[in-house]
């Protein structure tokens, strides 16, 4: 394992964009190497990351490994590649993009089956009648195989897809599937429902990290580098700063801007009490923060301004990892 942080990304397609986007955000531009066949990238301002380019199937396989610290990948392909993932993989942070549900579909000319129990009947009926389980085409075996034992469903197979696994049913290949979707419209294309409670997991890409990595002190040091940027950055897009002076009795306004979820960054120095306060405000907040700073005694204007970062000296992000990495 390099002394450096490895961190894998999506080597392709519209995760690999958004996850590229995600990171350029935060002011850490990723630059493929020089003479590395396009497999390895470094981070702008993060000499000691070493990015990995593999597909989001890799990426969950190599953090079951142990063969990178981190990787974004889709909680999916984490619970399908690591059915013990607690103690394998940590998810620590989900990310607001690449959503997918993986659902169990049958066919729509199955008018009468909406639900896992009416799948478990026509399961027992399949059976009585053929001779043969009914067959569930899936590439998410582990996750079709704990989601039916839960639903006390035993009576069919799994059959490994290796292609378009919504084609099956039409092909001959299966009877019902279990695949991910988004909208739905490829299952309604091929002629297929999703079962009104067959819906396994909600899944969106994370950046999770591998808890078989060698994980050394510098290793550590440099995910919570990164940790904190990625967080300041997303609580300075969430939030305003609001500069205000306060009247005489400062921390009426402050508790009750606290219960709206408003937070103190800075405080004017003692003995002077018509100095300046900074607040942290959730965009949500910002109306009715105003509203309680101006029945609390604000003085002058109040400001609302955006900014880059917004950086916490106790980072409950860091805090978490170090939980789950028990470090």
């Amino acid at each position: 394992m390099s002394a450096k942080l490895t961190l894998a990304i999506p080597s392709k397609g519209r995760l690999q964009e958004q996850a590229q986007g995600y990171f350029a955000d935060a002011g850490l531009a990723m630059s493929k190497a020089a003479g590395a066949r396009g497999y390895r990238a470094t981070l702008g301002g993060m000499p000691d990351v070493d990015v990995m380019l593999l597909s989001a199937s890799e990426i969950a396989a190599a953090l079951q490994s142990g063969d990178v610290h981190l990787g974004i990948t889709g909680e999916d392909l984490v619970r399908e590649a690591a059915p013990a993932q607690d103690s394998r993989i940590a998810l620590v942070k989900p990310l607001g993009f690449g959503f997918a549900d993986v659902v169990v579909a049958v066919p729509q000319a199955w008018i009468d089956v909406s639900s896992m129990t009416d799948l478990d009947d026509v399961c027992a009926a399949f059976y009585q009648r053929h001779r043969r389980r009914l067959r569930v085409a899936t590439k998410y075996v582990n996750l079709t195989r704990a989601f039916f034992a839960k639903a006390g469903i035993w009576d069919y197979r799994i059959v490994e897809s290796a292609g378009a696994t919504e084609g099956a049913p039409a092909a001959g290949a299966a009877e019902a599937i279990v695949d991910i979707t988004t909208t739905g419209a490829t299952l309604a294309a091929n002629n297929l429902k999703t079962l009104d409670d067959g819906t396994i997991l909600k899944s969106q890409s994370h950046l999770a990290a591998s808890l078989s990595a060698t994980w050394d002190s510098a290793c550590a040091a440099t995910a919570k580098r990164l940790l904190a940027r990625l967080a300041a950055r997303e609580r300075a897009k969430a939030s305003f700063v609001l500069r205000a002076r306060l009247g005489g009795k400062p921390d009426a306004a402050l508790a009750a801007c606290a219960k709206a979820g408003v937070s103190v960054l800075s405080r004017p120095a003692k003995g002077n009490p018509g100095g300046e306060y900074s607040l942290l405000c959730p965009h949500a907040a910002l109306t009715p923060a105003i509203t309680l700073l101006r029945k609390h005694g604000a003085a002058g204007s109040v400001t609302a301004q955006t900014v880059d970062y917004v950086f916490e000296t106790e980072e409950p992000l860091i805090a978490a990892f170090e939980k789950l990495m028990k470090l």
